[in-house]
């Protein structure tokens, strides 16, 4: 069993939803959360927030898709409050658009937030972690990794990237005291869908943002490997999707999924052409 107490946790994403809760939740554990967002007023809220439930907070606004100024992020942390502990890769950017319609921009946007800052980030904190043989990474990352959604291809491929190189990382890390999980929520009552005005599947479970984080603090603590916070369903449909993905093409059609993203792109184009 992991403690958490007194540790330098540093939270990417944090400045609301998912993130916010995750940070007031490691407050409780009493961490030194360091919140960092490009958002300045919502991080200060949120480090507020972690000060007024029993933690410590520290506030940094930064644009961690400015992948050459990781290194000062990760000085300033340093100098501010230590080496860091626990590094919870939060931020994440979502489009939903037809594939021939992304620009150049679009994907290098997603894919460098997504999964080239998290590398980069574990990159800069990993050589600490080792020299003294403790730490966690926890990487939150998304079904849409397991199986691809139409209409969100290039989150898909992101979060796809992230989960085979975060297994291939703990591998690495096995035999040590570091650990590495990660955390996959599916859709939430603060998702980045929501914000998008969308509405689940009707069949979709909706998982209430704090399960997310009392996933996150649970794999921290018992070094768990994946939560899938859907559970053994969504699990069981990853399995099948590697033997028969036609199969589960039509499960998506079926419980709505795929006509989710495609008629929000569809309204979207809609509004463009008038």
């Amino acid at each position: 069993m992991n403690h958490i107490e007194g540790k330098v946790v540093l939270l990417t994403g944090a400045s609301g939803g998912i993130g916010e809760c995750i940070a007031v939740s490691l407050a409780k554990e009493a961490a030194t959360v360091v919140c960092v967002s490009r958002s300045q007023e919502s991080l200060q809220k949120v480090s507020d927030l972690v000060d007024a439930n029993g933690g410590i907070g520290v506030s940094i606004p930064w644009d961690i898709s400015k992948i050459e100024e990781l290194p000062l992020l990760i000085k300033q942390v340093k100098q501010l409050v230590g080496d860091v502990d626990i590094l919870i890769n939060n931020a994440a950017i979502e489009k939903y658009e037809s594939f021939e319609r992304y620009t150049q921009q679009d994907i290098k946007s997603i894919l460098t937030t997504n999964l080239f800052a998290v590398m980069e980030l574990t990159r800069l904190v990993l050589p600490q972690m080792i020299e003294r043989d403790r730490g966690h990474i926890v990487n939150i990352t998304s079904g849409s990794g397991k199986k691809g959604i139409a209409y969100n291809s290039v989150y898909s491929g992101s979060k796809a990237g992230l989960w085979v190189w975060t297994d291939a990382l703990r591998q690495e890390l096995s035999s040590s005291n570091i650990g590495v999980s990660i955390v996959s929520p599916g859709y939430t009552d603060a998702g980045m869908y929501a914000k998008s005005g969308l509405t689940a599947p009707s069949s979709a479970r909706v998982a209430p943002v704090i399960e997310v984080a009392t996933a996150v603090l649970d794999a921290i603590k018992s070094r768990k490997v994946e939560v899938i916070i859907d559970g053994f369903g969504a699990k069981l449909l990853f399995a099948i999707a590697q033997f028969f993905p036609e199969f589960v093409d039509t499960i998506y059609r079926k419980i709505g999924i795929t006509g989710l993203y495609e008629s929000y792109v569809k309204s979207k184009a809609v509004k463009h052409n008038t």
